[in-house]
């Protein structure tokens, strides 16, 4: 799985305390694998909760997509 930022509405609001950027960096594996994990460190309040919000692709700002 690619995680892009691109495609998440919380990008530029959220990014400096998003768990998946902090934790994971841009990881080939599946995010799925790790939610559980990620969520009791998060209730526990250990770090931010996940905040990756999928939008659609018409709302994407291609300005804002670093080459």
């Amino acid at each position: 799985m690619l995680i892009d930022c691109s495609s998440c509405v919380m990008r530029d609001i959220a990014c400096s305390d998003c768990v998946v950027t902090a934790l994971l960096g841009p990881m080939p594996e599946s995010l799925a694998d790790h939610k559980e994990i990620l969520d009791v460190l998060a209730t526990a309040g250990l770090v931010a909760p996940l905040r990756l919000i999928k939008g659609n692709n018409e709302t994407a700002n291609p300005a804002a997509i670093a080459q």
